[in-house]
């Protein structure tokens, strides 16, 4: 095992000892109260199973089936969602055939970054992680389970159902993935397309088609954001069935791994002598583990905040520092978009799931000592699910990559370490994304230009204010501000101004989306510019640092200087009210600084 990953997977562990006690002690309590089915009254049983057939509701009234509650993010207007419409019929079918019940326990919220993006309704997208993780709880809490399945993909749907999950982390749960759409035209040529249109070299028509012939079908989107970062680190964490995160929708073999998905939850309940529930498979080790995947393949910078929410779900207290230790010694593997031209078709035919297991395990970066859905050890993840004959089988997965432009080896990576800095200073702290950097570090030094939010930047641009070197700041976006947007919006005006040789940069309290990459970004600035950040004393004209190598985030102005501005005051209110913002204005002012996962949810306990 590296060293440096084993010191911090140990300090993880000691600096959590208490929290993680206290969380273990709260599901073992739930544990021995278990599935209230036994003691309900009449009338609350008869509630729980009166819409089941003759045959679920006396095997409910037995206690001595399973009963598996299924929770989904299904809705038709989403692509990646959109499959999980046949879903539950497919896994009640399964959970029946090995004399089990499962029953559709409720629904989850799921927006769309994409379509919300540079709107409005982009204010609630952060915030909504939490609600979904609330409504998975509301979900369980009819105390009828004795496991559950996790149906979702997207950016803050499965960090959501994952907190939610562990909120009853007595259960052994298993996520199901639905898996990305095919291949449409390739990403470069649909970021090139953007870039034309922020010149006005091309219209809405043509802008219009190439997004249409990119997002084309049902299936997650085929670059390498948030959603697929998710099911990636979801899967490295044992949560998943093996090799099942990146199969297409629609295809047998996508229909037999969910059905595979529903039996295995039964094998694992407390029913039985093979007890495994999340709140014991995500441990210590197993949370590290997901930081290594993540890092190593290029992921969404997201998680750099639900990682740290999900952590703390559990027990645990993680931060930057951690993200930063484990990049500095876990190689970049993968090229994938917005790393690399590959999309996460293109990943899968190069070797996949099954061949990053391999290097990583190979290289000494993951814990093996882990318990996943499958059992203990992650050599059963090398192996990949096939159809023979009409039957699951998993097969040995290759030993080397079949296109090493997509998919490198620990002996000969794309960089040497993952592609993620901290950036502190007297700005704050701050992380930026540098494995999709056309060079390997950022080092600017550019007078800033300073904006209140992320509309005055593009008119700015319109008026050609922007064609000079620049570090461009977008501040009052943080979580206590508007509930913390992503800005991906800014990507193609600021990939223009890059692509005519003038350095540019961006600094803000807000978040870039996964799809980001290619323009140096510091984001999540904590603490934000509402909450007393130096990013309020800013001023257009200051000259701003940044150094990958150093870790250096700051303005070169003299502290006398600093310290006699007033911090600028801005109302943010319009940005609170309308598209149902204002219903959300009490979760707002709860969510804790980016470092702390920006959530809501542990408001009140010993960070």
């Amino acid at each position: 095992m590296n060293n440096l990953i084993q010191e911090v997977t140990e300090r993880i562990i000691e600096r959590s000892k208490d929290t993680r006690q206290a969380y273990l002690k709260k599901i073992e309590s739930a544990r021995l109260e278990g599935p209230h089915r036994g003691v309900l009254s009449c009338g609350n049983l008869a509630h729980g199973f009166a819409a089941c057939n003759t045959q679920d509701k006396a095997d409910l009234r037995s206690m001595t089936k399973a009963n598996i509650a299924i929770i989904s993010s299904y809705n038709d207007m989403l692509s990646a969602h959109q499959p999980y419409l046949e879903y539950p019929g497919i896994l009640k079918k399964a959970i029946h055939q090995v004399g089990s019940v499962a029953q559709f326990a409720g629904g989850v919220p799921a927006m769309c970054d994409g379509v919300t993006q540079g709107t409005p309704g982009m204010d609630l997208s952060l915030m909504s992680r939490d609600v979904i993780a609330m409504s998975a709880a509301v979900g369980l809490s009819h105390n009828m389970f004795d496991g559950s399945l996790m149906l979702g993909i997207c950016d803050k749907i499965v960090p959501g159902l994952l907190m939610g999950a562990l909120s009853f982390g007595h259960l052994p749960t298993v996520f199901v993935p639905a898996g990305p759409m095919p291949s449409g035209i390739p990403n470069k040529e649909k970021a090139r397309v953007r870039q034309a249109f922020a010149q006005g070299q091309v219209g809405r028509e043509e802008l219009l088609d190439a997004e249409a012939n990119s997002y084309h079908s049902a299936g997650t989107c085929t670059f390498y954001g948030t959603a697929n970062s998710n099911q990636l680190v979801v899967e490295v964490m044992g949560l998943h069935l093996p090799g099942s995160s990146f199969v297409n929708p629609g295809t047998p073999l996508r229909d037999a791994l969910t059905e595979a998905a529903g039996r295995q939850v039964t094998r694992i309940t407390d029913l039985g002598s093979d007890y495994r529930p999340i709140g014991h498979i995500v441990d210590a080790k197993a949370v590290v583990n997901g930081l290594v995947a993540l890092l190593a393949t290029g992921g969404s910078t997201n998680h750099t905040m639900h990682l740290v929410a999900v952590a703390r779900s559990a027990g645990f207290i993680i931060n930057w520092d951690d993200f930063s230790d484990i990049s500095s010694v876990v190689p970049l593997l993968t090229r994938i978009y917005p790393n690399g031209s590959a999309d996460i078709n293109h990943f899968v035919a190069a070797g996949g799931m099954s061949l990053l297991f391999k290097e990583l395990l190979d290289g000494g970066l993951l814990h093996n000592d882990v318990l996943t859905i499958c059992g203990e050890g992650l050599e059963q993840y090398t192996k990949e699910p096939k159809l023979e004959h009409g039957e699951l089988v998993w097969r040995d997965g290759p030993q080397e990559s079949f296109d090493k432009d997509v998919v490198a080896s620990v002996a000969a990576p794309f960089k040497a370490d993952g592609g993620l800095t901290v950036l502190s200073g007297n700005l704050g702290r701050g992380v930026m994304k540098t494995s999709a950097l056309k060079t390997p570090h950022c080092k600017i030094k550019a007078p800033a230009i300073v904006f209140e939010d992320q509309y005055e930047l593009h008119a700015a641009f319109k008026a050609g204010e922007l064609e000079k070197d620049c570090v461009v700041v977008v501040r009052f976006q943080g979580p206590k501000a508007v509930g913390m947007p992503e800005l991906h919006s800014l990507s193609p005006p600021l990939a223009v101004l890059q692509d005519k040789g003038f350095k540019v940069a961006l600094v803000t309290d807000g978040r870039m989306s996964g799809a980001s990459g290619k323009v140096p970004a510091a984001i999540h600035v904590t603490p934000e510019a509402i909450q007393g950040g130096l990013l309020a004393k800013l001023q257009t004209g200051d000259l701003v640092e940044l150094d990958t190598e150093t870790g250096v985030m700051q303005v070169l102005v003299d502290e006398e200087t600093l310290n006699a501005r007033r911090p600028k005051v801005v109302d943010v209110t319009q940005h609170q009210i309308g598209m149902g913002r204002e219903m959300f204005a009490g979760l707002r002012s709860t969510l804790t600084g980016a470092e702390e996962g920006a959530c809501s949810l542990f408001t009140g306990q010993e960070q």
